[in-house]
């Protein structure tokens, strides 16, 4: 990158090398007098680095023609040196490779460079060191003092990264159909046979009504009476053969009721549904068997829509029909109780209730709306590990505990189960997650990788948002920020010189850290408010003792040093 002039260079000049001006009070008038200007004083970290502009110019007749600079700034710190680059300039007849001055006009120039930040230059000066040469003659000038200190202002980034909680799928009611009672009747009747009535599904259903009645989380909507007829014989005498099954099943339902001593269920709640002859039955009864001619069968079922032709077709298949009719069509001639029932699950307070105190009792999904439920970090905690030990636990258990430990500060831990969580599923919540705790670390690179992957929740950009504070893109991150008003976001405003929005940010923020009061006394110091510089470090120190010791080496408040007595 091509040397830019130094404000300060024409000071050799006019000091060392012009005949008669070779002492150090001529060279400091000279310096003095050219309009220089060091960009920013104090300097100022920026993304990682401090940078540095420098403006001015020679005035014209000032610089020898055979005379050349090399002129150097320097951070002192700590004993140690951090030198930025060096510029060279050599009058308009001098040999060597610095920019040309003329003689007889006045020249502007800037400067620029940047270096990177350590922690061990939070405080020092930054000198200028400027060596000339004449011919044989050569010259260093005192240093000079450009600037005092650093400030250090971006790194007041907070950790408030915002982590994605995974949803729970809990429904609140279920809906289920009891379908295992099934009356067979004999060919062409519709009475009820004793002994159909003592089958084990007769039975069962017994017991299910019994516990449906003493539960009340059960809420009965339909009770349906499905009928059929084999088709076998006329379709009209089929048809009303189904509608009597329907009413015998329907009377068999109510007896078992009576005898149970239940109360009788509404009629509303009863539903009719007779079908008529079971072609369908039939076709998947035949499908399921080892009859040899099955195929031949199902053939016709297939290319034959008449089902008075059907019927006779089947009929002709002698041998066939004979087994048919043993073994097919007494199962199709039933009637079907299905019972329709919806079953209410716990409401929000049993869930927390059972949540905190005996999670056990819970399922799955249960244990995660408990979870999202509670607000106390360690029940919560307790609940998501609950949920985390069942066997059917997915990523979202652990992914909500790593967000619960992260809100804890227990970063070691949010690591563990986010990292689990995203080995068990690559998804917006579990990746945004897994740039926090990278970004946390330090490793801002990897951390924006996974910010990506995750896409552009809101919670995702204002993570990036984050990162663009600590890369020095001011302007970017308010922008990635969008709505949310904190802490972060009235810092990026106030580094991107708007002090005005970056105070509404934080009064809209509700932060009453330490921390925040410290950031308030800053946007007041940018401000030119003492009154407020006062007002916010005397709460901050009240919080964190160790703030005043930092508010008194704090180069934003150079300008009210008075405020900084504690």
């Amino acid at each position: 990158m091509k040397n830019n002039g130094l404000y300060f260079l024409t000071a050799v000049i006019c000091a060392a090398f012009i005949a008669g001006c070779a002492n150090l009070k001529t060279m400091e008038k000279a310096m003095q007098s050219m309009g220089m200007k060091s960009n920013p004083d104090p300097l100022e970290v920026h993304g990682d680095t401090v940078s540095v502009a420098i403006t001015g110019k020679f005035p014209a007749k000032s610089f020898p023609k055979k005379a050349s600079i090399e002129a150097v700034p320097v951070f002192v710190h700590s004993g140690k040196e951090t030198r930025f680059k060096t510029a060279y300039y050599q009058g308009e007849q001098a040999v060597g490779n610095g920019i040309p001055v003329p003689f007889k006009a006045e020249k502007a120039f800037t400067y620029s460079d940047r270096v990177a930040y350590t922690p061990e230059m939070a405080s020092g000066k930054l000198e200028l060191r400027i060596h000339g040469r004449q011919g044989s003659k050569e010259a260093d000038l005192p240093a000079l003092v450009l600037a005092q200190g650093i400030i250090t202002t971006p790194y007041l980034v907070k950790n408030d990264d915002k982590c994605i909680w995974s949803k729970d799928q809990f429904v609140r009611t279920l809906s289920y159909t009891n379908d295992s009672t099934q009356i067979n009747f004999d060919y062409n009747s519709s009475n009820l046979k004793p002994a159909e009535l003592k089958q084990a599904d007769m039975m069962s259903l017994g017991n299910w009504m019994n516990k449906a009645a003493s539960n009340p989380a059960m809420v009965i909507k339909k009770i349906e009476f499905t009928s059929y007829a084999s088709p076998e014989g006329e379709m009209l005498l089929n048809d009303n053969l189904a509608t009597e099954r329907a009413e015998a099943g329907k009377k068999a339902f109510m007896d078992l009721a009576k005898k149970m001593k239940l109360t009788n269920a509404p009629e509303s709640l009863f539903a009719m549904t007779p079908k008529g002859e079971d072609w369908e039955g039939f076709r998947a009864a035949m499908e399921a068997s080892n009859i040899e001619d099955r195929n031949i069968i199902i053939n016709v079922l297939k290319m034959t829509t008449d089902l008075q032709q059907r019927e006779q077709e089947i009929k002709n298949i002698s041998k066939t029909y004979t087994e048919i009719q043993k073994d097919i069509f007494p199962g199709l001639r039933r009637c079907r109780i299905l019972i329709n029932y919806d079953l209410q699950g716990y409401s929000d307070e049993e869930l927390v209730q059972l949540g905190t105190n005996n999670p056990a009792q819970l399922k799955y999904e249960e244990l995660m709306r408990a979870g999202s439920l509670v607000d106390d970090l360690g029940k919560k905690a307790s609940i998501y590990q609950a949920a985390c030990a069942l066997s059917n636990a997915d990523y979202r258990a652990f992914n909500n505990l790593g967000c619960v430990y992260y809100m804890q500060n227990k970063m070691a831990d949010a690591k563990t189960n986010w990292s689990k969580a995203y080995s068990m599923k690559k998804c917006p919540e579990t990746a945004n997650n897994m740039g926090i705790v990278t970004r946390v670390s330090g490793d801002r690179k990897n951390a924006m990788t996974y910010f990506n992957e995750a896409g552009s929740a809101a919670e995702t950009n204002y993570n990036k948002g984050i990162i663009e504070i600590q890369n020095g893109n001011y302007s970017g991150a308010i922008s990635k920020m969008g709505s949310y008003k904190t802490f972060n976001s009235a810092l990026a405003k106030l580094l991107n010189k708007d002090a005005g929005t970056a105070k509404a940010d934080m009064d809209a923020s509700g932060d009453s850290s330490a921390m925040a009061d410290y950031l308030r006394a800053i946007i007041c110091a940018r401000s030119g408010d003492g009154t407020g510089v006062g007002t916010n470090l005397r709460n901050a120190v009240q919080k964190d003792a160790t703030l005043g010791e930092k508010a008194k080496s704090d180069l934003e408040f150079r300008n009210h040093k008075d405020q900084t007595n504690f």
